[in-house]
């Protein structure tokens, strides 16, 4: 028996079918690139989605196979499709008011000192990180400005990131069917959207005075983060469960230095703050997190 024949036949073993077979070194190496670009983790479960959000491309790009496909992405020349392939593999499900207990809470809980702090002249701002296609920034929004109609008027800014550039185009754009809408109150429908068309389709589209609280940026979470002050709140949820624990570990500790004492964290359902960071943060309610600084440990 050859090891480095046994070795080769391993690399070689299609992991899904169909027309362009992906193999074990196809998967692997795409795995590599998406966790050294984007921090996120993709194992042999995977490979039925690799395959599926891929292999259309690979046939639209005139490519034989996944092996010239990787030989692209990995190269130079093919650098603007290796961001093509992360927009491919990053999950964007969103939807307004996802998981609404952290909206009520915001409502509740923090509103009520964001607006005390803001007719006192105070600054607040808030951090929409991976806000996908802008369902949950304009969500942060619409909870904000009907606690304080008038928030435009004061030091008040909701700053909302993502990876993917075509997808912050559309938040920019922020013009969505109506089943997206379906969780979003006839009120606030009819206070803060209109019925448009976009390439012959009807949308209802966010209104410039909602879109005015946010500004959308493109921010790769592995990259440095080019803020200066501290965020009042910040939102980044089902998202570090993509990446693997020491990540994980890493991207608390960078939210840690970005909140206030009293600044809250809220994520995603199936997620939770670990690693050093955690003895920083009180649990006080359904995956949300406040911020209770480095010194004196955790408090009851």
């Amino acid at each position: 028996m050859n090891p480095a024949i046994d070795q080769r036949r391993n690399q070689d073993e299609i992991l899904a079918g169909g027309e362009f077979p992906l193999t074990r070194r196809d998967l692997a190496e795409i795995a590599q690139m998406i966790y050294s670009d984007a921090g996120i983790f993709l194992n042999e479960t995977k490979a039925s989605l690799v395959y599926s959000r891929l292999s259309k491309h690979i046939r639209q790009l005139g490519l034989r196979n996944f092996r010239e496909y990787c030989d692209l992405v990995a190269s130079p020349a093919g650098a603007a499709e290796r961001r093509e392939m992360l927009s491919f593999l990053t999950t964007n499900f969103t939807r307004f008011f996802r998981e609404n207990h952290h909206f009520e809470h915001l409502r509740d809980e923090v509103m009520p000192g964001v607006i005390s702090r803001l007719k006192a002249g105070g600054r607040v701002r808030f951090w929409s990180a991976a806000s996908s296609d802008g369902q949950e920034p304009y969500s942060i929004a619409l909870t904000a400005i009907t606690a304080l109609p008038n928030i435009a008027d004061y030091d008040f800014k909701i700053l909302a990131t993502d990876i993917d550039p075509k997808i912050l185009a559309a938040a920019r754009l922020g013009a969505y069917d109506v089943s997206s809408l379906e969780t979003v109150s006839p009120q606030m429908r009819k206070q803060w959207f209109r019925e448009v068309t976009v390439d012959g389709k009807p949308k209802w589209q966010v209104v410039d005075a909602l879109k005015r609280l946010i500004t959308f940026n493109e921010l790769n979470l592995m990259a440095a983060w080019p803020f200066k002050g501290k965020f009042d709140v910040i939102f980044c949820r089902n998202v570090v469960i993509y990446f693997d624990e020491p990540t994980q570990m890493r991207i608390w500790s960078r939210f840690s230095e970005l909140l206030p004492e009293g600044g809250y964290l809220y994520i995603g359902h199936s997620e939770r703050v670990s690693g050093e960071a955690k003895a920083h943060f009180d649990n006080t309610g359904i995956t949300t997190y406040k911020y209770i600084g480095k010194s004196g440990g955790r408090k009851g």
